[in-house]
């Protein structure tokens, strides 16, 4: 049998091409925006608390997170059509598990086997676009993936609660399986007997093992602490103690395999050490803000799912024009300068924020969101220059690999700690209420005579006023969580100009050029 190894596709199956793995990649994102609309949803259906809901988001995100490097093993080690079909038929199995399964662990599982499989067709999918396009036009690609990117995420939250509402969240994944289906068999089908030059590279079986032990034991721990008391649970402890000893193996390991399955060694690099520090800790405060406040808004102020989704519809306003511009800007800039100014963007959205009183005032969400919206769009691009820099060619895909890893999994432990945060919060804020409003002052107190005039008894107004004074207290825990993120990107902003300058010849190879888009591209997905 005949192996074909560079046929390119042409006319309407190169259209058809495109479309799929563009829809491909939108798929699996929208599996993690949307889906966050519809966690107090989950809850409800999956008869668990909000905090256990919470893990089937979290531990899909650090599932997704460990495929990014097995993708890119895979695309060498059998080239990238194979898998990426393989990878999208999972995908449809796992939808089907997290659609039918009632009970809780079952369903998490299919949601973990959900991430990973999509987890891997993100490196595989860009991999196969880009093969498709001669060199004098791979940018155009680029540009095509790029549509797919941060759009399904800024839009997924309010499709995502439109679904929830109207359909019933288990349809997010009803929908998933005629939709992966089609993908994979098209893309199949289109690819046929397409060749292969095989890569004979090792895959580190026991790093990526250790590695997928130490984060989602880290997940677990975060996930669980407040349910059972921190280290007041013998439990917790015990799973501190083995996070801990599989941290050191994993570091020994990792340093010295020939190949790792991550490269440790590239923080020994200044620009990388910080550029990724910077990348996980801002989109660990992104990704925990936007969850908390989406759950919140239903679970404390009455939103439905698609109310709560459309309050993030204005960051799709500035999100992909500001990627745009950041991607010619870059090229001319030191990308200390662009990161510093974004990261005080993020702080200036959080401090304002941080003074939402109005639950039901939507204008006092709009124009932050518009705002973050624009930093969202403009972070990638001078975190990607800034951490790649000064590192030879063949070292910066692992270091996108480690960046990218490091990146997802934050967004789930943001949603861990921003609950914690929350949980920590509010107590202290109902603990001050009751100590400025004694029993007797209350029952002289206007909110209480304004509910007796509207009808309600005595008791039935002070069990309203204490549902009012927990909801004002939700609101002060979220503003302070809001404050505490604008503090932390107040000293990364500070902490960019520790890093080397990024200024380079402005005449660089098309080759160059190319890379360096792709690069960028790769640093914006999930």
């Amino acid at each position: 049998m005949s192996i074909v190894y560079q046929k390119r596709l042409r006319g309407w199956r190169f259209t058809l091409f495109n479309l799929c793995l563009g829809l491909g990649h939108a798929l699996v994102i929208f599996n993690a925006g949307a889906y966050i609309a519809m966690l107090p949803r989950v809850a409800g259906g999956l008869g668990v608390p909000p905090s256990f809901a919470t893990w089937t988001q979290t531990d899909y995100m650090i599932a997704l997170a460990l495929a990014f490097p097995v993708g890119g093993w895979l695309a060498r080690r059998f080239g990238e059509y194979r898998p990426f079909v393989a990878a999208f038929l999972v995908f449809t199995l796992a939808s089907f598990i997290c659609a039918y399964c009632t009970a809780f662990y079952s369903y998490l599982a299919g949601r973990i086997l959900l991430g990973f499989a999509g987890g891997l067709t993100l490196p595989l999918g860009q991999a196969l676009l880009l093969k498709e396009y001669p060199d004098r036009r791979k940018s155009l690609g680029i540009g095509v993936w790029s549509i797919f990117t941060l759009t399904p995420f800024t839009f997924g939250p309010p499709l995502g609660g439109w679904i929830a509402d109207n359909l019933g969240w288990r349809w997010l994944f009803w929908l998933n399986i005629p939709a992966a289906l089609a993908i994979a068999g098209i893309v199949g089908a289109l690819l046929y007997r397409r060749g292969h030059r095989l890569s004979w590279q090792r895959f580190d079986s026991v790093g990526f093992l250790l590695s997928a032990m130490l984060v989602f034991g880290l997940q677990t721990l975060l996930n669980q602490g407040n349910d059972w008391d921190w280290t007041n649970s013998a439990y917790i402890d015990g799973l501190i103690a083995l996070i801990g000893a599989t941290l050191i193996y994993w570091v020994v390991w990792e340093l010295n395999v020939r190949r790792p399955f991550l490269d440790i060694r590239l923080f020994t690099h200044r620009n990388f050490a910080i550029g990724v520090f910077i990348l996980f800790t801002g989109f660990l405060c992104f990704q925990g803000l936007l969850s908390l406040l989406i759950v919140q808004l239903q679970l404390a102020f009455g939103y439905s799912s698609w109310e709560a989704g459309l309050v993030f519809l204005p960051m799709a306003i500035c999100a992909k024009p500001m990627a745009s511009v950041f991607h010619e800007i870059v090229k001319r800039c030191d990308a200390r300068l662009l990161a510093c100014a974004n990261l005080l963007g993020f702080a200036a959205t959080y401090f304002w924020l941080s003074r939402f009183d109005d639950p039901d005032a939507f204008a006092q969400l709009f124009w932050p969101k518009l705002l973050e919206g624009a930093c969202l769009g403009s972070f990638f691009v001078p975190m990607t220059a800034l951490l790649l820099h000064g590192l030879p060619a063949d070292r910066q895909w692992r270091a996108l690999e480690l960046a990218n890893l490091l990146r997802i999994a934050a967004g789930a432990i943001g949603i861990a700690v921003q609950g914690i945060v929350l949980y920590r919060r509010v107590p202290q804020h109902l603990t001050r209420f009751a100590e400025n409003h004694g029993a007797f002052e209350l029952t002289d107190h206007p909110a209480l005579a304004a509910l007796n005039s509207l009808g309600f008894a005595e008791t039935a107004a002070l069990a309203k006023y204490a549902k009012l004074a927990g909801r004002d207290a939700v609101l002060h825990g979220i503003n302070d969580a809001f404050w505490m993120a604008g503090c932390v990107f107040v000293g990364m902003a500070a902490l960019v100009w520790f890093a080397h300058p990024t200024r380079t010849s402005v005449k660089v190879s098309v080759e160059q050029e190319l890379r360096r888009e792709t690069q960028e591209l790769l640093a914006e997905e999930a």
